[in-house]
C-alpha cells in the first residue's frame, strides 16, 4: 500500500515545514495551480492600491467625466477577477488540504495494523482514536486555511510594499518600522500556542478515552450503577479540555488585539507626517492616499498571516501527536517460507516479561510439540498460560530463548505467513459489526457460501443460525451483541475451521458454553484435531480429554506434565484443579 510516510527520514521529520512539504508534494500539480491563483489575487491588490492615483488626479483634479463611467465598471471587474481567483485558490487548496488528511487516516490506520503489541499494550485505544480523528481532524480543518493565507497574504504584502516604496519610500520606510514588533508578537504567541493547543490535544484524548470506555464496559457500568462517577469523569475530563480549548481562543484573539494596537500607531503616524508632507505642498494628495491604500491593505494580511501562524502552530501540535506513531517501529517482519507446515514446535530457555512487570511471567520453559500432538495447558490464573500461546503468535519478540516452528526460529518467519498457519480461539471472542457468514469468513475470505455453512455444520452451529432472522446474512452488532456467549465461541469455532491451520490454539474456548453446547464442541474438536497440532488452554478439565499431554504452570513456570490420568495420582495443582472441578461445575 503507497504510505507517505516511507519517503520521510526521522531527520525530516523533526522539521514541521519540511513534514508538510512532503505531505503535499504529491499533489504539486493543483498546489502550483492554487499558488498562481493566490499570485493573481495579490496582483489585484496591488493593482488596487496602484490605481488610486491616477484615479483622484484624473478625476478630481483633471476632471475627466469620462472616467466617471469607467471608474466603476474597472473597480467592478476587479473586483470579480478577484473573487473569481480567490474561489480557484480556495479551492484547490481546501482538496489538497482534504487529500491529505484522507492519505494520512489510510496511512495511520495501515501503521497501526503494523505495530507490535507491545504498543496496544502502552496505549489506551480512545487515546489511539483521538489522534486518528480528533488531531487528523485539526488536521484537515487548518493546512488549507494556513497554506492559503501563507501564500496570498505573504505575496500581497511583498506587492503592496512595492506600491508604497514607489509612492513615497520614506513613509513606507516609516510604516515598515512596526513590523519587527509585529513578527516578534507573533513568534512569541505562536510559541504559546503550540505548548497550549499540545495540552488540548491530549485532554481531549482523554474525553475520548472515557467516552470508548463507556461504550465498550456500559453492560459492567449499568451492572455496578456506576453511572455517576462515569458522568463525575466526563464531566471533569470535558471541563479541563473547555479551559485550555478557551486558551487557544484568548491567545488567538490577544494576538488580533495586538496587531490592531501596532497597525494604529503606524497610521497615526503615518497620517499626521503625511498631512505635514501635503499642507506644506511636499506631497501630492493623490501619491498620498495611494500609499495610504497599499499601507492599509497591507495591514490586513499581516494581521491574517499572524493569524496562520497561531494555526500552523496547532498544526504542529497535531502533526507532532501524530508523528509519534509513524516513527514507532513495526512488526518485525522475516521471510515467507516455501514449505509446508508440519507443526513442530519447541521452546528453548524460553523467559518473558512485560515491559512493566517487575518479574518474568513465562521463566525458563523448555518442552517440545510434536506434530499432530494435542498439548493440554492448565494452571491458575495468572499462571502464564494465555502468554505461553501468545509468544507462539508472535505478538511479542522481546523473548529470550528460542521458539521455533519446524526447525526455525518464530522471529525469523513473516508474521503474517506464520499466522496464516495459526488457527485461535480465544474466550475473548472478537467479532464484527457485520453478517454472520462475514464473520465465519475472516477464516478465509475467499471462501464460498457452501464452504462457510460447512464449517458452521461442523462448530455446530448452523442451527442457531438458521433459526436468525435472514441467517446466515443476520447482522450481528459491534462485538456480536446480538449473540449469546456460546453463540459467540461456536462462530469463532467455525472462523478456525474454515481456515483449516496446521496449528490450533484453543484459549478457553469453551468457557461459555453449557454443557449440552460444549459436548457438541467436543465432537466438533474430535473430527477436526486429528493432524493438527493443538494447544488447549483450560480451566475446565472436561475440555482436555482429547489432550494426548498435560503441561501444568505455576507463576510462568512449568511444574508438572504427563497424561492426565497419571497426574491426577500425584500431589500437586493437578490433583487440586482436578478435585475442585469434580464437586463443582464451575471454572477453577
Amino acid at each position: 500500500m503507497h504510505n507517505l510516510f516511507e519517503k520521510v527520514s526521522d531527520k525530516e521529520w523533526k522539521n514541521d515545514v519540511h513534514s508538510l512539504w512532503v505531505l503535499t508534494r504529491e499533489y504539486l500539480p493543483r498546489l502550483a495551480a492554487a499558488i498562481a491563483a493566490s499570485l493573481l489575487v495579490s496582483s489585484i491588490n496591488g493593482a488596487i492600491a496602484w490605481l488610486v492615483k491616477p484615479a483622484l488626479d484624473n478625476l478630481f483634479v483633471e476632471k475627466h467625466r469620462t472616467l466617471l463611467l469607467f471608474l466603476p465598471v474597472g473597480v467592478f471587474l476587479l473586483f470579480v477577477m478577484r473573487g473569481m481567483f480567490d474561489f480557484i485558490n480556495n479551492f484547490l487548496m481546501s482538496s489538497i488540504g482534504a487529500k491529505v488528511v484522507k492519505s494520512l487516516r489510510q496511512d495511520i490506520y495501515s501503521k497501526l495494523l503494523r505495530l507490535p503489541m507491545v504498543f496496544y499494550a502502552r496505549k489506551s485505544s480512545g487515546s489511539i482514536i483521538s489522534r486518528i480523528l480528533n488531531d487528523i481532524g485539526v488536521l484537515e480543518g487548518q493546512i488549507a486555511y494556513v497554506a492559503k493565507n501563507f501564500f496570498v497574504q505573504s505575496s500581497t504584502i511583498i506587492i503592496l510594499a512595492f506600491v508604497a516604496l514607489y509612492r513615497r519610500w520614506d513613509l513606507a520606510l516609516l510604516s515598515f518600522a512596526v513590523i519587527p514588533l509585529i513578527v516578534l508578537v507573533s513568534d512569541r504567541l505562536g510559541k504559546r500556542m503550540k505548548k497550549t493547543s499540545v495540552a488540548t490535544r491530549n485532554l481531549i484524548s482523554r474525553v475520548t478515552e472515557i467516552v470508548h470506555e463507556t461504550l465498550a464496559g456500559i453492560r459492567v457500568i449499568k451492572s455496578f450503577t456506576m453511572e455517576e462517577e462515569m458522568l463525575r469523569r466526563n464531566e471533569h475530563a470535558t471541563a479541563n479540555h473547555y479551559r485550555n480549548a478557551m486558551r487557544e481562543v484568548r491567545i488567538n484573539e490577544f494576538t488580533s488585539f495586538l496587531l490592531e494596537v501596532i497597525a494604529g500607531v503606524g497610521i497615526a503616524v503615518i497620517l499626521w507626517y503625511g498631512s505635514y508632507l501635503i499642507l506644506n505642498g511636499r506631497l501630492p494628495v493623490g501619491d498620498f492616499f495611494s500609499f495610504v491604500a497599499a499601507v492599509l491593505m497591507i495591514y490586513t494580511p499581516m494581521k491574517r498571516l499572524s493569524q496562520a501562524n497561531n494555526y500552523f502552530q496547532v498544526i504542529r501540535a497535531s502533526l507532532g501527536r501524530i508523528k509519534e506513531i509513524f516513527l514507532l517501529e513495526s512488526e518485525i517482519q522475516g521471510k515467507e517460507k516455501d514449505i509446508v507446515v508440519q507443526g513442530h514446535i519447541i521452546y528453548k530457555d524460553v523467559s518473558f516479561r512485560y515491559a512493566e512487570s517487575g518479574e518474568d511471567v513465562l521463566a525458563d520453559i523448555n518442552i517440545e510439540i510434536s506434530p499432530g500432538e494435542t498439548l493440554a495447558v492448565v494452571g491458575y490464573s495468572g499462571a502464564g498460560k494465555s502468554t505461553f500461546s501468545d509468544l507462539l503468535m508472535g505478538f511479542w519478540h522481546n523473548y529470550s530463548g528460542t521458539i521455533s516452528v519446524d526447525g526455525m526460529e518464530i522471529r525469523d518467519y513473516s508474521l503474517k505467513w506464520l499466522r496464516s498457519h495459526i488457527g485461535m480461539v480465544s474466550q475473548d471472542i472478537m467479532l464484527f459489526d457485520d453478517t454472520v457468514g462475514n464473520n465465519i469468513r475472516w477464516g478465509r475470505p475467499g471462501a464460498s457460501d457452501e464452504e462457510i455453512e460447512k464449517a458452521a455444520k461442523a462448530a455446530y452451529a448452523h442451527d442457531f443460525i438458521m433459526t436468525m432472522p435472514k441467517r446466515y446474512d443476520t447482522g450481528i452488532g459491534e462485538r456480536g451483541v446480538k449473540l449469546s456467549g456460546g453463540q459467540k465461541q461456536r462462530i469463532a469455532l467455525a472462523r478456525a475451521i474454515l481456515k483449516n491451520p496446521k496449528i490450533l490454539i484453543l484459549d478457553e474456548a469453551t468457557s461459555s458454553l453449557d454443557s449440552e453446547s460444549e459436548a457438541n464442541i467436543q465432537k466438533a474438536l474430535e473430527d477436526f484435531l486429528p493432524g493438527r497440532t493443538t494447544i488447549i488452554i483450560a480451566h475446565r478439565l472436561s475440555t482436555l480429554k482429547n489432550a494426548s499431554r498435560v503441561i501444568v504452570m505455576d507463576k510462568g513456570g512449568i511444574v508438572q506434565q504427563g497424561a492426565g490420568e497419571e497426574l491426577v495420582k500425584v500431589d500437586g495443582i493437578y490433583r487440586n484443579l482436578y478435585t475442585k472441578a469434580m464437586s463443582s461445575d464451575n471454572s477453577v
